[in-house]
């Protein structure tokens, strides 16, 4: 018997407890050292539309093509209120009457004028005519040598002034219909009507009340705004850079607050001459954007916030990716493997959605989208964020 076996079977157990340890240690100094993968949230690259567009800076409206605020031109009693707010309206309609049964004597009185001035003109005419015939009759007998010269030149005088009288006769019907026109202008200025047909959205003021006109420089609410709702369009302020890239009848796509998950077809109907400069925000362009089928909109309230997208050009069938996986420079990361590795691509068309790739990835190519997560970079181990 070998004198150290004792002793090597002491030691076995000994040295197979230092490996354990050993292991463990290297195993332990692994997990520390070594960083455990960053979880990313990735997106396919695939096949499919993908657009350039411009869409608005901040909140567009909803607007009518034609609203009035309506005011009697001068100031009075409102003797008759015809209308409340929320009723539907024909253009002509009478809205509001003011006091106004002066003015109305008035027409009375204009028109009595003209009915006596056209009786005037009649007897003043039929005199005439009768004294132009006595005149002929003169000449008549004064070439047969019964009536003297100077009995001629009489009935002929007196026949001209009675045609003078009723040429008078004639003027003077005419100022008199003129007083009637100037009397139903005065009594026009205290009845409102509709200039269109449309609807009442606003009424100031109740029946009894004295309506008074704007004083110039210092606005007052109507006292009817009337508006036509048969026509709607979004108008939109647009960065001025952007401006110059917008031509009329581009087509174009609203999205309202109010009807969320839908968009309506438009196009620009109307591109503002100028830019407007607000303190404190940026200089934009208002674009108005018309509705192409106005009636798949029905039910749309004037003032309603609305966005506008006008579409510059479009592809189809092409490799698109999420725009907010593209980096700086057009680059993007691409999961491998388990490896993040950098990508140089050429892109095409983009929006704020989706970005055309050209060059340099396929379909199929996992990109990642969480480019702020701490930790995302090229050569990080990584692992797809479960959905």
């Amino acid at each position: 018997m070998n004198p150290h076996t004792p002793a090597l079977r002491r030691w076995i157990p000994r040295l197979a407890l230092l490996i354990l340890l050993a292991g463990a240690a290297v195993l332990g100094w692994r997990h520390y050292a070594e960083p455990e993968p960053v979880e990313v949230s990735v997106a396919q690259v695939e096949t499919g539309r993908v657009e350039a567009t411009v869409a608005n800076t901040r909140a567009g409206t909803v607007k009518p093509c034609r609203r009035a605020k309506l005011s009697p031109q001068g100031g009075g009693q409102i003797a008759r209120l015809l209308v409340k707010e929320g009723d539907r309206v024909e253009g002509g309609q009478v809205l509001m009457e003011l006091w106004n049964q002066d003015l109305t004597a008035q027409v009375r009185l204009a028109e009595e004028q003209v009915a006596t001035s056209r009786a005037r003109q009649v007897e003043a005419c039929a005199a005439a005519a009768a004294a132009r015939r006595e005149a002929d009759r003169q000449k008549s007998l004064a070439a047969q040598g019964f009536v003297s010269e100077a009995g001629v030149d009489k009935a002929v005088s007196e026949a001209q002034v009675r045609e003078a009288t009723c040429q008078a006769a004639q003027t003077e019907i005419g100022a008199a219909r003129a007083r009637v026109d100037t009397a139903r202008a005065a009594l026009s200025r205290t009845v409102l009507a509709a200039p269109f047909a449309g609807i009442v959205a606003e009424v100031t003021g109740e029946q009894g009340e004295y309506s008074t006109p704007s004083p110039p420089g210092i606005p007052t609410p109507p006292a009817i705004d009337l508006i036509d709702d048969a026509c709607l369009y979004v108008t939109a302020p647009v960065d001025e850079v952007d401006a110059p890239r917008l031509k009329v009848g581009q087509p174009a796509r609203i999205a309202l607050d109010a009807f969320p998950g839908r968009h309506f077809p438009g196009h620009v109907q109307r591109i503002a001459p100028y830019v407007l400069e607000v303190e404190k925000q940026a200089r934009t362009v208002d674009v108005e954007v018309a509705f192409d089928r106005p009636k798949e909109a029905g039910g749309l309230l004037v003032g309603y916030s609305a966005d506008a997208e006008v579409i510059l050009d479009a592809r189809d069938g092409v490799p698109r990716l999420p725009t907010q996986a593209v980096m700086e420079g057009d680059k993007v990361l691409v999961l491998e493997a388990g490896l993040l590795r950098e990508r140089q691509i050429e892109t095409g068309l983009a929006n704020w959605e989706y970005t055309e790739v050209r060059k340099g990835l396929a379909p199929g190519a996992r990109v990642v989208t969480s480019l702020s997560v701490e930790g995302v970079k090229a050569g990080a181990a990584a692992v797809a964020k479960a959905k």
